[in-house]
């Protein structure tokens, strides 16, 4: 039988899915919602605020968008400018312990970071956009200004240290404050560096303001420098094992010598067979002459020698470096092994000094900087082509190398340079070269000229990014002083962004002391990296059930112990720059949250959960939860006997099993009856039986019992009532009324098709059990087997969600997840599977995908006889169901029972059911309008033709059960669970008992079925 009026009628509907046309407004087709996807149009609820994204097409791989990135901000000035110094003073084994230390916390760091980072699409933002979307507001808006505030003093570091570079070992002669007193010299060297920072830096902002795309140019360029820098260190270092360069240090004894000012390392020099004193003996006598003069005690006693600087690979030295040598500011660098007089002598300004008081702890300080960077890759993420992938490898292979790199040169400058070089910080006794340039090779200049470009280079890269993330900040309007840096110019450049980024790196500037600056940016990445790591630690502890990272190799653990070691390191580098950094962050966490809790002193700890409790629940209140933090929290329906025993325990069962996704439980029940009368008896039923149920099941939630004269008004109010506040259920588990076709009481199936049109009135998803008895109990576990997902219009993405949640509990943990959806003949089945496919792999949900044809839309008579049974059945149903006047009077309307009985209907309770029929007409009809209604019918419908007469629309959803019905029985009739769409009740309630039938046809044949119906909002998103 081919309907042809159906195509002419409704061709905007596929015959295969009538069931579910009246809301295809509201629930598109899987195959209209993977379509829009897969284009990038009109994304669901989910995507909402990346709606106004660029989105292009991103191609950056690992290597070129990652791990070159993270190269290049991850080595810095302090590998060139102080690693050398660090190692000589802490010795090889200290200086390798602070290395390993900062390298194990920005990989444990690194660790965490790639979990938030492949826990959805992240798009571009970066590490301020993943932690204040994992940690929310608060905690976001207080670690971005860290974040910020770090960057920017990163910038003020890296222009410091281009000063240096450029005053003491390129143009020494350009400083334009000198003073010949020792003492004196620091401090005309830091109003040096005041001046010269200062011009750098108006320099670098009028660089980035004109445009930011020279300095993305210019990067590879100064990456190939740092890379060419190191490599000629390595190569250094081997060439000095069979042919060291010539470095002479000049000794007093044990004592080092500046060479800047001597001619020759000894107290008297040849000139035409003469020997004359060397201007060191004028350095420390106080005559030029060697009669009559009066020199230093220790110079008298003591010889001076020249010892090589770089001794080289194979000499032994490290036996030496091995040790600590800590010393007070103004102390001389002296070598313990050299012979010298215990003479104590006085300071003269041409031995080297110590020029800062040293200690472990402030090494790691001013350490701890060379190893940040590691956000690079995440920030770039808008770039990547596949950013799940690229950020966890290029990040973590970037820190593999770097901190090979720092380790190995660690024992290289032990093994190669001599101890007292190493602890000259500005190279003042090897003639004022950069101590790394010493060993390098071919020239001392390869480094100082690559690490002067380097330095400038990420100097110049900090603030670039700094401007921009102040300005993704301010945008976010989470902290509202900040609003008027969320502008920028024409072509999207934060101009006053980058005006206060250039005011706070000033200050940095005018600290003039890279040791001094170094700490202070220590601290607010400590911070940030501190953040990161609770962030992922608490994702993974809370379980949310949108929590699926695609990186797997993450732990709880990790994240604790990283988040620990950050906050050691802070306290350990220096004590109050850490109160002061966690004093400015809770300051910015208060003043965004700005009404907290209130204090509630009660007894202990449960006055202080009753606060939580308190503000937990008033935070839920102030508005909608997002798709991300969305969870079932169930609402259990279950059914009592007579003895107020739970019919359907396993229906508690199944919610416990849920419960993996962790959020509320509430198990209601109805009890028919006066409330003043059965009170008692509700709350015997509540204490002992349910509560004694939930426990046996495990579950954790709350029990509530209604006394409600009628049973549909008693689950209204139920749906209605239950919760506080923020915390009510969004979803309404129950049972299928099963045996509705044999009972002659219709009230059972009414009641059901009642509560689904409540759920679905108050927007709350709603989860069928069907054959409950069937479902496992919480000891018995599948060894194997599938769930089953028959996904066939979107309704917010409970069918997704249901599945990962019920893996997570021990019995449902081995099966595997299928899902079919439905293609119908329009529909390209090779590409919806593609996108489905893609759309899960987006979600972190690993599911096998299948796409099932229904092309045959010829409706056959079998669907034809079903129908005809079904409207038959109902016919005679309502016979049985009528009282003997009501006979009567049927028997004067036979042919015209169906439209006559669908109007008297309307608006009638189950309990209205034993009223007569002649009470019902008169309610709803006059005689007039009866009367005339008769005569019509009578005329338009001489003789019984049931097959001619049948509701064309009762055949379309027929078919399509039937339809869906064969193609889920093939597919999934050995699935542990088949969870499967639940088309909406009729609009007219005059179709209610046709709809039980469909679905009973459309579920026939299954052991478990679930079916999921959704609240209309989304539940489920593919974003971080």
């Amino acid at each position: 039988l081919n309907n042809s009026n159906y195509e002419e009628g409704d061709e905007y509907f596929d015959k295969n899915l009538a069931l579910f046309e009246e809301e295809m407004d509201t629930r598109p087709k899987v195959s209209s919602l993977l379509n829009r996807m897969a284009n990038y149009t009109n994304l669901t609820q989910g995507a909402k605020e990346h709606e106004e994204e660029e989105l292009g097409t991103p191609q950056m791989g690992t290597f070129m968008g990652v791990y070159l990135p993270c190269l290049q901000n991850i080595f810095g000035v302090i590998l060139f400018l102080r690693l050398t110094w660090v190692v000589g003073t802490a010795g090889v084994l200290q200086a390798f312990a602070i290395v390993l230390i900062c390298c194990c916390c920005t990989m444990l760091t690194a660790i965490s970071m790639s979990a938030i980072a492949t826990n959805g699409v992240v798009p571009a933002g970066g590490s301020y956009f993943m932690i204040s979307r994992a940690l929310g507001p608060e905690f976001g808006g207080a670690v971005g200004l860290c974040f910020y505030l770090g960057t920017t003093f990163a910038a003020a570091m890296y222009i410091l240290g281009a000063i240096e570079i450029f005053l003491v070992y390129i143009v020494p002669r350009a400083a334009i404050f000198r003073s010949d007193d020792a003492l004196k010299e620091s401090a005309a060297m830091l109003n040096n560096m005041r001046v010269y920072g200062t011009a750098f830096l108006v320099l670098m902002v009028l660089v980035v303001f004109i445009g930011v795309r020279y300095v993305n140019k210019f990067a590879s360029l100064f990456l190939a420098c740092v890379i060419v820098s190191i490599l000629a260190i390595y190569a250094g270092a081997i060439k000095s094992s069979f042919a060291p360069p010539h470095f002479p240090v000049c000794m007093l004894g044990n004592r080092t010598l500046s060479s800047r000012h001597i001619d020759v390392c000894s107290k008297t020099k040849e000139i035409n067979n003469m020997t004359v004193p060397s201007k060191l003996w004028g350095f420390f006598c106080n005559s030029s002459q060697f009669f009559n003069a009066t020199c230093d005690e220790y110079f008298i006693h003591n010889n001076v020698t020249s010892i090589q600087g770089i001794p080289g690979l194979a000499s032994g030295v490290i036996t030496e470096n091995l040790w600590s040598n800590y010393l007070p500011k103004g102390e001389i660098i002296e070598k313990p092994s050299a012979k010298s007089s215990d003479v104590l002598g006085s300071l003269n300004h041409e031995y080297v000094l110590v020029d800062i008081t040293t200690s472990f702890t402030l090494l790691v300080g001013i350490f701890f900087p060379s190893v940040t960077g590691i956000m690079a890759g995440s920030n770039r993420s808008g770039d990547l082509k596949d950013a799940q992938k690229s950020i966890p490898i290029g990040t973590i292979l970037a820190i593999l190398t770097t901190s090979f790199v720092y380790l190995s040169n660690v024992v290289l400058f032990g093994a190669c340079i001599e101890g007292v070089v190493l602890r000259d910080k500005f190279g003042d006794a090897v003639k004022g070269n950069l101590v790394v340039g010493t060993l390098s090779w071919p020239s001392p200049w390869v480094i100082v000229i690559g690490s002067f470009f380097s330095t400038c280079g990420a100097g110049l890269q900090s603030l670039t990014g700094a401007p921009r993330l102040l300005q993704a900040i301010a945008k976010d309007n989470i902290i509202p002083f900040l609003r008027v840096f969320g502008h920028s110019k024409a072509n999207g450049e934060p101009t006053w962004a980058l005006l206060l980024t250039a005011a706070i790196a000033e200050l940095g500037i005018l600290i003039a002391s890279l040791d001094l600056v170094a700490p202070i940016l220590s601290m607010f990445f400590l911070m940030c990296y501190l953040f990161v790591n609770l962030a992922c630690a608490l994702q993974t502890l809370l379980r949310t059930p949108n929590w699926r990272p695609r990186f797997r190799y993450y732990h709880w653990a990790l994240s604790f112990m990283g988040m620990s070691i950050c906050l050691a390191l802070m306290f350990i580098s220096s004590w109050y720059y850490a109160i002061v950094a966690m004093v400015i962050a809770g300051m910015i966490y208060k003043y965004i949250e700005y009404q907290g809790a209130e204090k509630e002193w009660g007894d202990g700890i449960r006055g202080l959960s009753l606060s939580a409790a308190r503000f937990a629940l008033l935070r839920l209140e102030e508005g909608p939860p997002h798709t991300k933090n969305w969870r079932p929290q169930l609402l259990v329906l279950l059914k009592l006997d007579e003895d107020l025993h739970v019919k359907h325990p396993r229906l508690l069962t199944f919610a416990s099993q849920l419960k993996a996704g962790k959020g509320l439980t509430i198990v209601g029940s109805v009890i028919v009856g006066n409330f003043l009368e059965n009170y008692g008896e509700a709350l015997a039923a509540e204490q002992v039986r349910i509560r004694h149920l939930m426990e046996a099941e495990k579950v954790k939630g709350f029990c509530q019992l209604v006394v409600a004269a009628k049973l549909r008004e008693g689950i209204s109010h139920l749906i209605q009532s239950c919760g506080l506040g923020g915390m009510k259920h969004n979803t309404v588990v129950m049972g299928w009324p099963n045996g509705w076709r044999q009972s002659e009481d219709a009230r059972a199936w009414k009641t059901f098709i009642g509560t689904v049109r409540v759920t679905t009135a108050a927007h709350l998803a709603l989860l069928v059990a069907k054959n409950i008895s069937f479902f496992p109990s919480n000891v018995e576990q599948f060894s194997e087997g599938n769930i089953d997902v028959w996904w066939i219009v979107h309704d917010g993405g409970m069918l997704m969600l249901l599945p990962f949640l019920l893996k997570q509990h021990k019995v449902w943990r081995k099966c595997s997840i299928r899902i079919f959806t439905v293609a119908q003949l329009e529909d390209n089945s090779i590409q919806m599977k593609k996108d489905l496919a893609t759309f899960l792999y987006h979600l972190r949900i690993e599911a096998e995908v299948e796409v099932v044809e229904m092309v045959r839309n010829d409706i056959s008579a079998y669907t034809y006889e079903r129908t005809l049974m079904m409207e038959q059945r109902s016919q005679m149903l309502r016979h049985m169901r009528l009282s003997k006047t009501e006979r009567d009077r049927e028997a004067q309307l036979v042919k015209d029972r169906n439209s006559m009985l669908r109007l008297t209907s309307i608006g009638s309770d189950e309990d209205e059911e034993t009223e007569t029929y002649q009470e019902k007409v008169h309610m709803t009809w006059t005689k007039d309008k009866y009367m005339a209604s008769r005569g019509q019918k009578a005329k338009s419908m001489e003789g019984f033709q049931d097959l001619l007469n049948m509701d064309h629309s009762n055949v379309r959803r027929m078919h399509t059960a039937v339809k869906l019905n064969e193609v889920i029985v093939n597919k999934s009739h050995e699935a542990k669970l088949v969870l499967l769409n639940m088309p909406g009740p009729p609009r007219n309630p005059e179709g209610d008992e046709n709809y039980m039938e469909f679905l009973e046809v459309l579920t026939e044949g299954l052991e478990r079925v679930l079916l999921v119906r959704g609240g209309g909002s989304e539940v489920i998103t593919i974003y971080s």
